[in-house]
């Protein structure tokens, strides 16, 4: 079980290294996080909502994801309310001081279904755990569903995560090992220094002090490392702030208020000519190349903030110049004429007969019900034009119907209709275009096709579009985690010691 010191400590990155290295080993390891809090989500082939870091560390392991590696699942939805998706599936939402209350025996019960149906379906498997923020927040340890509860209940060796970046790192873990119950510590076996910059030598004297004052062994040092991963949640991606000195276009990201599944954007990020700016409401628009607004967990709140900070304004404004908009679900949403909420799913600010005002860049009316979109699709571009057609491939999830006005219809964006919808500004050549299709910037030829666009209307010459999905680059960025994890971390002592009562 990889534990941290506190949340964001790297125990996601670290857990998917350490699923790549056992496979590599001729293992199979098998991911689990009992309960997670994301709003960045993936869709298992069954239709089952689990957390983007754990399907990551399914895909390091090489295997399919699958909800049971994520059995809780909670998403924030603002005012202390989440939404709790067990094994897959929404079962209602709970306010935070009510969550044990409620939910703790519930949680309990499906951590264990989860845990006996990964197994059965992997007998001989290994379970990689991975917990959650601290397991040492005292006043919720009683209650605490997935990190020492779960590490006692099935003996596992743990090994703990802290963020020397931060800074403090001494206190962080003396701290963290003095606050375990007696019969917590023994079921820690070693020590994971994340995130070291400058020479490694220069921490030998601190290693040294660690292991004296603890007893519990160093098992290694992890380097800052250069490479983009994939983010651990939203706070990793919304704050990188670096320039590409190759970057030939800008792209507006829009930083939501309940902004959801941002891993979207991860093969933009990723495309070296490419820069991403991310403006929340309030923030100036300025003219970018393209602007696109990703997925919302709370579609219409999202909204009402645009249309407050004048950022509403501006983006038609933006478009009617000729500006490149593109949505993504709830961002495809907003895009639309209309949004109505006849049954208050979406807690947005209240309108006549629950309709709300769209930003009014594509003739759409969607209408939010209780039933939730939870599948993977497959279809083929019939937007941007080309030469040949592109495959695309993703997932849905989503609340609410979206169809095009009759009267104004719109193009198309693939074959099924109802996936997406495009209408170009001919006049100013720009266009605004909008899909329910989580995923689709990984196509790697259809995204060098969309960028294109982009490009041609600066004067760049085309990118090749003969572009793998972004998943081989997924694969590369794991294996060079994994690299490194084998060279600076030696992980025999969680694997040969044995648990003591």
């Amino acid at each position: 079980m990889v534990l941290g010191t506190s949340s964001g400590a790297g125990k996601s990155l670290m857990t998917a290294a350490l699923c790549r290295v056992l496979r590599r080993r001729g293992e199979t390891p098998l991911p689990f996080k009992g309960q997670n809090m994301s709003n960045n989500a993936w869709v298992d082939p069954t239709g089952g909502e689990m957390a983007y870091s754990q399907a990551l560390q399914a895909w390091a392991a090489g295997l399919e994801p699958v909800c049971a590696m994520n059995p809780v699942l909670l998403k924030p939805q603002g005012d202390s309310t989440s939404e709790l998706i067990h094994l897959g599936r929404s079962v209602g939402s709970a306010r935070a001081e009510h969550y044990y209350r409620d939910w703790f025996k519930p949680g309990w019960k499906v951590i264990r279904e989860g845990l006996d149906a990964l197994q059965s379906s992997h007998p001989g498997g290994r379970l990689v755990l991975e917990g959650a923020g601290s397991p040492v927040e005292v006043n919720l340890q009683r209650r605490d569903l997935t990190n020492l509860r779960l590490a006692q209940y099935l003996r596992a060796h743990c090994v703990l995560v802290a963020d020397i970046e931060r800074g403090g790192v001494f206190a962080q873990i003396v701290g963290t090992l003095n606050l375990l119950r007696p019969v917590e510590r023994p079921l820690i076996k070693g020590l994971l220094i994340n995130r070291f910059r400058g020479r490694r030598e220069l921490f030998d004297e601190g290693q040294r002090w660690l292991e004296a004052h603890t007893g519990v062994p160093v098992l290694g040092v992890m380097p800052w490392l250069d490479e983009l991963f994939p983010p651990e949640d939203s706070l990793d991606l919304l704050e990188r702030r670096g320039r590409k000195r190759s970057a030939e276009l800008e792209i507006v990201v829009l930083k939501l208020p309940s902004l959801s599944n941002f891993s979207d954007l991860d093969p933009l990020e990723a495309e070296p000519t490419v820069q991403l700016r991310w403006v929340a409401p309030g923030e100036e628009l300025g003219l970018p190349d393209a602007v696109v607004i990703p997925g919302s967990k709370q579609t219409l709140r999202d909204l009402a903030a645009i249309h407050s900070s004048g950022l509403g304004a501006a983006l038609q404004a933006y478009s009617a110049g000729g500006g490149h908009v593109f949505g993504i679900c709830g961002g495809m949403q907003m895009l639309g004429e209309e949004l109505c909420d006849p049954e208050g799913l979406e807690g947005g600010a209240q309108s006549v007969n629950n309709s709300h005002t769209g930003l009014g860049l594509l003739p759409l009316r969607t209408v939010f019900s209780a039933d939730k979109a939870l599948r993977q699709r497959n279809s083929v571009a019939r937007w941007p034009a080309g030469s040949s057609a592109l495959k695309l491939e993703g997932f849905e999830l989503h609340h609410g119907r979206t169809a095009s006005k009759e009267s104004e219809p719109c193009q198309p964006l693939c074959l099924d209709a109802e996936l997406g919808w495009v209408t170009p500004i001919s006049e100013r050549g720009g266009f605004v275009a909008g899909t329910y299709l989580h995923g689709v910037f990984e196509s790697g030829p259809w995204r060098r096709r969309w960028l294109n666009q982009l490009r041609a209307r600066k004067g760049l010459p085309p990118l090749s579009e003969q572009q793998p999905h972004h998943s081989r680059q997924r694969e590369a960025l794991l294996d060079r985690l994994a690299d490194a994890f084998e060279q600076h971390i030696n992980i025999e002592p969680l694997l040969s010691s044995s648990p003591q009562a």
